[in-house]
């Protein structure tokens, strides 16, 4: 055995026996502090760990935020436990383990914003191995980054060219890319970029992160700071044999002017307030709907006494409905007698679903967000009005699960309840539909006794409009869905016979 360790590594084993230590690139390894025999090449010992992958919680996610860790370095970590939440483009979605091991190293803090799909958010290691010696990647968990462009030169007399992103030095840390106009603002309030995590692709450090670091020393130091003002726009140089040029009304300043709190604002100054995973996702589902659908609209006056009158019944035996509940039921009803605006499109088809799941719009500290009550028309009332609670809390405090949130059949949309009469609705693809419905008025109705005479008698109206593709729902359709939605509606008893 002595022999073939000999022949192995010659010589260098016995350097080592004797004190010396080993020859550059001699390749023999220790357990720590030491080197081991790979590819000829002196690194440090450490074990591998398991990766632990920023994964796709929603169909449409792309980047994610780490909200919180559940689980400390050094906890043990089963299969299918809590390891940490993640905001994506719908929701708070708590992240579950598919391994079992221990939690050697979080690599992403919680906090972290736009974190993309495929990063390394974590590392485990195996149940008995030395968590604290877990190997951390060179790349520390962040997404591959692409080489940085070459500079590019203008020349004096040529227009002027952005430049690409810099590379921010610090000694015993890794270079920071700043953006051009990151790098002014820096450059300008003098503020140091060493204790913040870069939130832009590819780490670089972007605008937003410059006014959030600014923001944070205003805080700290309010009185230090001054609102920057604007520099006067350039005066024009006037060029023989050529017109004298005329800067602009409104010159765009360099460096957009900051406020101070406790100052008056500076003309020209503003805050800009980062807009969450699902902010970004409805600005761009709102854009894609308006742009790509051909929106149709058809209104209608809905008399609901008869609702007004029922609720007041079934509170007394302690059942607490609201009108919204009797509208779910009525357009869940509605559609289940005109399957044909039961449907969606998708890019070439158009397909009739089977089942009747209503989504129901709930607004969020973090935006709009539509939980689906699934085949509601086989459920009762009272059903309904507790779903809709459950399911209204659950997406208020961004617990709602992907399934509870994804799919839908035909949208409800209820702004009454904040005084608005009546409205219109964008569609939320690939429905084909969506109810606005507006507030309860006093007006007066001519109505029919029983004897056939007509009179004038206040009554609750209700304005609902409905918007629909007209690729799927043509207006006779629109017009005979909202005539037989209306009758429902005024007499709730016909919400029993389905």
């Amino acid at each position: 055995m002595a022999a073939s360790l000999w022949v192995s590594c010659g010589g260098k084993v016995a350097r080592l026996l004797l004190g010396r230590p080993p020859a550059p690139g001699a390749g023999v390894a220790f357990a720590r502090g030491g080197w081991r025999c790979l590819h000829g090449t002196r690194e440090l010992l450490g074990i591998p760990g398991i990766k632990v992958l920023m994964p796709a919680l929603s169909p449409t996610m792309e980047e994610g935020n780490i909200v919180k860790w559940l689980k400390k370095e050094g906890e043990t970590v089963s299969t299918g436990d809590a390891l940490c939440e993640i905001e994506t483009d719908k929701a708070v979605v708590t992240m579950e383990s598919s391994e079992d091991g221990i939690l050697a190293k979080i690599l992403v803090q919680e906090g972290s914003k736009n974190v993309r799909l495929g990063s390394v958010i974590g590392l485990l290691v195996e149940e008995g191995q030395d968590w604290k010696q877990v190997e951390i990647p060179a790349d520390g968990g962040a997404p591959p980054s692409a080489p940085p462009a070459p500079a590019l030169t203008s020349s004096p007399a040529g227009p002027s060219v952005s430049a690409p992103p810099k590379l921010e030095h610090h000694p015993g840390k890794l270079p920071v890319r700043l953006s051009p106009a990151a790098r002014i603002i820096l450059e300008t309030h003098g503020l140091d970029t060493t204790n913040l995590i870069p939130t832009g692709p590819r780490g670089i450090f972007t605008k937003e992160d410059a006014l959030r670091l600014l923001q944070e020393k205003q805080k700290s130091k309010p009185t230090e700071l001054k609102p920057v003002v604007s520099p006067a726009p350039p005066q024009p140089t006037a060029v023989p044999s050529q017109a004298t040029a005329v800067p602009p009304a409104y010159p765009r300043p360099a460096v957009p002017p900051l406020s101070t709190p406790g100052q008056p604002a500076a003309p020209g100054t503003f805050t800009e307030i980062p807009a969450s995973n699902i902010r970004r996702v409805i600005a761009k589902r709102l854009t894609e709907s308006k742009t790509t659908i051909p929106h149709a609209y058809a209104a209608a006056d809905c008399d609901i006494d008869a609702i007004l009158r029922l609720r007041k019944e079934l509170a007394k035996e302690d059942i607490k409905v609201s009108v919204n509940d009797f509208i779910i039921k009525a357009t869940a009803v509605t559609l289940k007698q005109m399957p044909d605006v039961n449907a969606t499109w998708n890019g070439e088809v158009c397909r009739q679903l089977h089942s009747i799941d209503v989504s129901i719009a709930v607004a969020t500290d973090r935006g709009l967000i539509t939980p689906i009550i699934k085949d509601a028309a086989s459920k009762g009332i009272k059903e309904i009005a507790a779903s809709a609670k459950a399911l209204a809390k659950k997406a208020r405090d961004g617990k709602l699960l992907p399934e509870e949130y994804q799919g839908g059949s035909f949208s409800i949309s209820n702004l009454g309840m904040f005084g608005i009469s009546d409205f219109t609705a964008v569609i939320n693809p690939p429905q084909a539909c969506i109810l606005a419905v507006g507030r309860a008025r006093a007006e007066l109705k001519l109505v029919e006794d029983e004897e056939g005479n007509e009179k004038l008698e206040q009554r609750q109206l209700m304005t609902v409009t409905l918007s629909s593709d007209g690729r799927v729902v043509d207006d006779e359709l629109a017009s005979k869905f909202l005539t037989t939605l209306k009758a429902n509606i005024e007499n709730p008893i016909r919400l029993a016979l389905c």
